[in-house]
């Protein structure tokens, strides 16, 4: 058990009992420091929601910290070996992503080249690889979309936020009509548009009617959708979706340190198919960023702090002052002039406690409030808990203002001579 020294013990008990006895004055002086340590308190908060909200986004769109992505040449052959590697793994997943037209065979379609609604990234003619143009068909009642076939379920490492409906199943046998998972924007284009349930995919033998049964947000503002490789594969191989001149692409996502990635690139090479892999550290990419952002409010924060350290310290040399002949009494009956300066400063450091306490308490329940009323719009918000960081700069914060809040009127409170008992 840790025990204090006696002269820090009085100190200690004596600056209570000032508490006590002045109530109206520490309420002052919690009040004029109540802002700044709140502002710090809150900055602290604000920066490690703003780091949970930031990597929220990067995670829908990247994958989740630590995950290691393999990319390559979007060749048939690569993507043969992918699936059939892959069969049999767990802990990874690939992506065969190929652009797909739901509607209307034969024409433009209302978002020519998957561009999001209400752009428009296609023009007006059609051009080969080999360099001859043809005009652009006729506009019609179509939608442009990036369609991704996965081996498993991708949600291990992008955490997509369901929306509506429900996610593919992995577990049953594939179905002859294709199920889809739409993005939100996609989702936002088919209930704009009434288009034909007719998905046309190059190089599949024959248009497929595919099912919607579901949306999610996957931080993409293109039109996206998801679907079972295994199930586009009734219509079409895995090679088959893959076009090198189409811009389509593989991709797969390993958890770390699964030995596939080592496998699939030995094969890949073995075909003369470069791979390149990368670790997703979101986080420490954004470090600067987070850094830069929580200095310059902590800057503010502080400024905020030293106007209460302020006002704090002018009620401390007013208290001093009406205790003059308190402390030279007790200067007169042999009290070291260590122990009344002790007196002084553990008032405004027990001031500066409770004031940290009470900035504490009110940030953690706001940001508790602020979870419940809108955590359902904000996913970031969804059963966020205080930082414990921002309680840590807090307490720190108070500490900081009591001390040089205090440091003066104690050293006051030591100088008292016990001259003054005597004129008193």
């Amino acid at each position: 058990m840790i025990r204090l020294s006696g002269r820090f013990r009085s100190a200690l008990i004596i600056g209570l009992q000032g508490i006590r006895a002045r109530k109206t004055r520490t309420l002052l002086s919690m009040i004029s420091l109540f802002l700044g340590v709140l502002a710090v308190v809150v900055v602290q908060t604000g920066a490690s929601v703003a780091e949970r909200a930031m990597l929220a986004d990067v995670e829908l769109t990247e994958g989740i910290d630590g995950t290691t992505v393999l990319e390559m040449n979007p060749t048939p052959e690569a993507a043969k070996i992918v699936v059939d590697t892959l069969k049999s793994s767990t802990g990874a997943t690939a992506l065969v992503s190929v652009t797909a037209t739901i509607g209307e065979p034969g024409v433009t379609a209302i978002n020519p080249g998957g561009s999001p609604f209400g752009e428009n990234w296609g023009g007006g003619e059609i051009c080969n690889p080999d360099g001859t143009c043809t005009a652009a068909a006729p506009p019609g009642q179509a939608i442009d979309l990036q369609l991704s076939a996965m081996t498993s379920d991708v949600r291990e490492f992008r955490p997509f936020r369901h929306r509506s409906g429900a996610w593919l199943d992995f577990t049953t046998m594939p179905a002859m009509a294709p199920r889809l998972v739409l993005n939100e924007e996609a989702a936002k284009g088919f209930a704009e548009h009434r288009v034909p349930a007719e998905l046309h995919i190059p190089g599949a033998t024959s248009n497929i009617t595919p099912q919607f049964i579901g949306v999610v947000d996957d931080g993409n503002n293109a039109p996206t959708a998801y679907t079972r490789l295994d199930e586009l594969n009734n219509w079409l191989s895995a090679e088959g979706v893959v076009d090198p001149n189409g811009g389509n692409g593989v991709q797969v996502m390993l958890a770390p340190g699964n030995p596939v990635a080592q496998v699939l690139t030995a094969k890949l090479r073995g075909i003369g198919v470069d791979s390149y892999a990368r670790t997703i550290n979101s986080r420490r990419d954004m470090r600067d960023e987070l850094k830069l952002f929580r200095l310059i409010f902590l800057a503010m924060a502080g400024l905020v702090l030293l106007i209460g350290v302020a006002g704090i310290l002018n009620v401390g040399l007013a208290t001093v002052g009406e205790r003059v002949e308190e402390f030279a009494l007790r200067r007169a009956v042999g009290t070291p002039r260590s122990l009344l300066a002790g007196i002084v400063l553990a008032e405004t450091l027990l001031t500066g406690l409770l004031t940290a306490a009470a900035a504490i308490g009110l940030s953690a329940a706001g940001l508790k409030a602020l979870s419940a009323l809108f955590g359902d719009q904000q996913p970031f918000l969804r059963d966020v808990q205080f930082p414990w960081e921002a309680g840590v700069a807090g307490i720190i914060a108070g500490l900081i203002a009591g001390i040089l809040g205090g440091f003066v009127p104690a050293l006051r409170a030591a100088g008292i001579p016990i001259a003054t008992v005597m004129r008193a």
